[in-house]
C-alpha cells in the first residue's frame, strides 16, 4: 500500500511510536514522529555522544540552554575525533554562535577551544542565507550536492569525519524554493545513509516557531531526536538532564550503590536559580535516602527556598511519601503517575 503524500513525499506512520517514513529507523523505538510525543520521545532519543556516522537526527527543542546543551556537545566531540565540523546559522552570526558554544557547560573543563578551532578551519561557521540561498533560489538538489561536495572535501583535507549542523528557521521566511524544504530534507536522509558514509548530521527545529502537523511531517524525514547526554548511566541509575521544565529524569533504582551519583547530580542541577522538577517516571526502586535527598533541594546553596516538583510519581514511592508525611513539606508538589 502506497504511503506516499500528494507531493510525492513519504507520510510517517501514525501513532507515536512510528517509524521514520523514508525506511526503518536505527533505533526503531526512539522514533517519536509527531510534535505532541516529541517531549515524551526525548527519553528514548539519541543521546549526542551516541550519534555515529550516517545519522540524520533533529533537535528539536524549545529554548536556547537544551539546544546548546546538545550542539556543544556535539562540536566538543567532533573537535575531539578530529571530525570537520560545519555550523550553518541562521538566527545569529559567526561571532554569536561561536559565543554560545564556548559558553556552554560541555566546553567548562573541555581540552579544546572554539575559537581556535574556528580560526584554524576546523569548526567552520557559515551563514544559512549564503549556503542554501547563493542563487537566490532553494533547491533541494543543488543543497544536498553542496553539502557532499563540503564532505568529500574534508575528507581529501584528512578529517577522519564530517559533523553536519543547520538551523531550520530560514524555510519559514517564504524565500523562493523554501516550500520544498521537506523534500530536502528527505533527500538528506538518503544521502547521510549512503553506504561508507563518514557523516552525520543534526537538523535544528525549534518548536516555537514549526506547527505541530508541520513539525510532525518534517521529524518523519529523519532518522528520529537526539537529546543531552545522560548525566549518569551506569546500568543502575540513568540520570538524564531536563529543560521544559528544568530539573532531572531519573530511571533505574536508586539504592545505596548510585545514591552518591544521585547527590552529585542533584547538586549541579540545584544551582539553577528556580524550581525543580524531577521526572521519577522509569524509577523501579528509591530507598529511603534517595528520597530525602530529592527533597532536600527545597533549599537551594544560598538559603532561599524553591519548589520541588515531584513528577510520574511511581504508586510505591507515593505510599512512602504519604506514610513519612514528606508529600505535605512546604515546597514539594507529586504528581503521582497515572494508572
Amino acid at each position: 500500500m502506497s504511503t506516499l503524500g500528494d507531493d510525492g513525499l513519504p507520510l510517517p506512520a501514525a501513532g507515536p511510536d512510528a517509524v521514520s517514513g523514508s525506511g526503518a529507523m536505527r533505533r526503531p523505538a526512539e522514533a517519536g514522529a509527531t510534535a505532541d510525543a516529541a517531549a515524551d520521545a526525548e527519553a528514548v532519543a539519541v543521546a549526542v555522544g551516541e550519534m555515529r556516522f550516517g545519522d540524520h537526527l533533529a533537535l528539536a527543542f524549545t529554548g536556547d540552554e537544551e539546544r546548546y546543551a546538545v550542539l556543544a556537545a556535539y562540536v566538543r566531540d567532533g573537535l575531539r575525533r578530529d571530525h570537520k565540523i560545519i555550523y550553518l546559522a541562521d538566527q545569529e552570526d559567526a561571532d554569536a554562535v561561536l559565543d554560545r558554544l564556548a559558553a556552554a557547560p560541555a566546553f567548562a573543563e573541555a581540552d579544546v577551544d572554539v575559537r581556535e578551532a574556528a580560526a584554524d578551519g576546523r569548526l567552520a561557521p557559515r551563514p544559512v542565507i549564503e549556503a542554501f540561498m547563493a542563487s537566490g533560489r532553494f533547491d533541494p538538489d543543488g543543497t544536498v550536492e553542496l553539502l557532499g561536495a563540503e564532505i568529500e572535501l574534508a575528507l581529501v583535507q584528512g578529517y577522519r569525519g564530517v559533523r553536519i549542523t543547520g538551523e531550520t528557521s530560514f524555510s519559514l521566511r517564504g524565500w523562493p524554493g523554501t516550500e520544498r524544504f521537506r523534500e530536502f530534507e528527505h533527500k538528506c536522509q538518503g544521502a547521510f545513509r549512503a553506504p561508507g558514509s563518514r557523516a552525520m548530521a543534526i537538523c535544528q527545529y525549534d518548536r516555537r516557531w514549526f506547527g505541530d502537523e508541520q513539525l510532525r511531517l518534517l521529524l518523519a524525514c529523519h532518522d528520529g531526536l537526539v537529546r543531552v547526554d545522560d548525566l549518569h548511566d551506569d546500568g543502575v541509575l540513568r540520570i538524564t538532564p531536563t529543560f521544559t521544565p528544568p530539573g532531572l529524569a531519573l530511571s533505574g533504582a536508586v539504592d545505596e550503590s548510585t545514591l552518591p551519583a544521585l547527590r552529585t547530580a542533584l547538586a549541579v542541577a540545584a544551582r539553577r536559580d528556580g524550581h525543580l522538577c524531577l521526572d521519577l517516571s522509569g524509577l523501579a526502586f528509591c530507598d529511603t535516602e534517595g528520597l530525602r535527598a530529592m527533597l532536600e533541594t527545597r533549599t537551594s546553596g544560598d538559603g532561599l527556598d524553591r519548589q520541588v516538583v515531584l513528577r510520574s510519581v511511581p504508586g510505591y514511592l507515593a505510599l512512602m511519601l504519604r506514610i513519612a508525611g514528606w508529600d505535605r513539606l512546604p515546597g514539594v508538589f507529586v504528581e503521582e503517575a497515572a494508572t
